[in-house]
Order: structure tokens, then C-alpha cells, then sequence
């Protein structure tokens, strides 16, 4: 598939064509995103941009079953509260989603980050802003990131995540996003 050409459809067999996905030891939530990303080598890679720092990333953070903790920092940095410039630990399983549902839309385009971790005054000056705020969001314990892809439709990312099985995945038609975390797993359109 060729960077212009966006996917239809992500079917079941290209899923497992592509990635040979493996039975993998996490729980359950947790299992396809891990498994994709498996099939995908053995090495776990994310690039991102980010239109509010100016900031480029592009990192591989996992190697032959290790996560790399110099990469994993970078990635902590990279996804921090810019607004306050505080920086929280991701959660590895948000991470691991990220880059599984990049591996599964074909692209190498980087993902836009909009938001990864808020603190919680961050959080709660949005909530103040916006209805589409949640006040005991993800984004407070480093579980959840905002992203966007111009070469991908919010609902082409959606499907991607969604196929990941690794938490929430909602999708915002009016601000063009779609958001990923590894909390229960659910779907909503906002």
C-alpha cells in the first residue's frame, strides 16, 4: 500500500497476513495490541510530531522483548504536559497501542500528538473550556494520548485501535482526533 493510497478496510486477514500475530502472556485488554506489534519484528517503534513544541520523535523503544529506558524517557518527555512542562511516565500499554494501530494503517507518515499527558490543572482549565473534557481523565495518569494523521481518516485510526483491543478509543468528528488509551475497553464518538 502506498503512502497516497489510504486503506479501505482493515480485514482480519490482513491483519494476521501482516503482522502474524502470536499468542502473547498480557491480559486480556491488553493481548491484540501486543500481539500486532510482536508480528511486526522485534523491535517497537513510534514517531509523532508535535504541532504545539515544534518537537519531532522518532524512537524505537522496545527491542527483542525489553523496553529501552533512555527511549522510553524520550517518549515520557516528548508526550508531557507542554503547558505546564511537567512530565508524567506513559503508561508502556498506551505506547504499545499507539504504535500497533501506526503498524496496522500502513503509513509512515508520524502521528500529530494534540495531548498526551495533562496534569491536573491542565486538565481541569480545559474542563473549565469544554464539555469533552473528562475531569478524572487518562491523560492525568499518562494513559492516553490525542493523536491525528493527515494521510488517515479519524475513523480509518479508530479501526486500528479498535482492532488493538487495548482500551478506549474515541473519535472527534469536529476537532478531527482520535483519542487511544489502555483503560477498560470501549468506543465513543465525541
Amino acid at each position: 500500500m502506498t503512502e497516497q493510497s489510504a486503506p479501505r478496510g482493515i480485514s482480519r486477514r490482513g491483519v494476521l497476513t501482516a503482522f502474524a500475530a502470536t499468542v502473547v502472556t498480557a491480559a486480556p485488554t491488553f493481548s491484540n495490541a501486543a500481539g500486532f506489534l510482536r508480528g511486526a519484528g522485534d523491535i517497537r517503534r513510534l514517531k509523532m510530531y508535535n504541532g504545539r513544541t515544534g518537537e519531532t520523535m522518532d524512537t524505537i523503544y522496545w527491542i527483542e522483548g525489553e523496553y529501552i529506558k533512555d527511549a522510553m524517557s524520550e517518549v515520557h518527555a516528548f508526550m508531557r504536559d507542554w503547558r505546564r512542562n511537567e512530565v508524567k511516565k506513559i503508561d508502556f500499554r498506551t505506547i504499545d497501542i499507539m504504535a500497533a494501530s501506526h503498524n496496522l494503517m500502513g503509513t509512515t507518515e508520524p502521528y500529530t500528538l494534540l495531548s498526551g499527558y495533562r496534569s491536573p490543572a491542565t486538565n481541569a482549565m480545559l474542563r473549565s473550556r469544554s464539555r469533552g473534557v473528562a475531569k478524572n481523565s487518562l491523560h492525568m495518569q499518562g494513559q492516553a494520548a490525542d493523536l491525528q494523521l493527515r494521510s488517515r481518516s479519524i475513523y480509518q485510526m479508530a479501526k486500528a485501535a479498535k482492532a488493538c483491543s487495548g482500551g478506549g478509543v474515541g473519535t472527534y468528528r469536529g476537532s478531527n482526533f482520535v483519542h487511544m488509551d489502555c483503560g477498560v475497553v470501549r468506543s465513543w464518538n465525541g
